[in-house]
């Protein structure tokens, strides 16, 4: 028993020092760090609390905002499981359909890619992120290609509202508003 408890203490003070390790920069003074804490220096002591999150490690920022327009895109729509799906292709120089393009709607596609180079990469849903549990329909997208110079491999559904919102976001470029949405 008395090797069982000290191996479990043993445990304990590991991962408490490896809660307390932070790789990469010291830490730095915040609005919510009381000043006492403070050193002469400005550094903020290690074992200061602080109201600021500390940045996921798995989820890199995406940035939004206009991009250069340059994209070259195969687009999926299967309107269900066992339906025949509609295959696009989108082309865009600066922001303009080219002449190749294959859309419903080459000119809306293209600007909102413009507007928004990130929206085909979102990055990962939050696990904490809460979603409305509805149903928006049995259709199915994918897109693939390249939009200013970065791979592109999305998929899209209409599973719950947060899928329902990351379609609608994209509903120029996929060339569908999806089912009942």
């Amino acid at each position: 028993m008395r090797k069982q408890l000290t191996h479990a203490a043993l445990v304990l003070m590991a991962v408490a020092g490896l809660a307390a390790c932070s790789p990469g920069s010291a830490p730095t003074p915040t609005a919510s760090a009381p000043s006492s804490a403070a050193s002469p220096t400005g550094t903020v002591s290690p074992d200061t609390e602080t109201t600021t999150p500390a940045p996921s490690p798995s989820a890199a920022p995406v940035t939004s905002g206009p991009g250069q327009g340059n994209a070259e895109l195969a687009i999926m729509v299967k309107p269900s499981e066992t339906g025949t799906p509609a295959n696009f292709t989108l082309v865009c120089v600066d922001g303009v359909p080219a002449a190749e393009s294959q859309h419903p709607d080459a000119a809306a596609g293209c600007t909102a890619l413009k507007n928004n180079a990130a929206l085909l990469s979102p990055g990962p849903r939050p696990k904490d992120q809460a979603c409305t549990q509805q149903y928006g329909g049995p259709q199915q997208a994918t897109v693939t290609g390249v939009v200013d110079g970065h791979a592109v491999d999305a998929a899209f559904s209409l599973r719950d509202g947060c899928e329902i919102a990351a379609w609608n976001a994209a509903k120029d470029v996929l060339g569908s508003t999806g089912g009942a949405v």
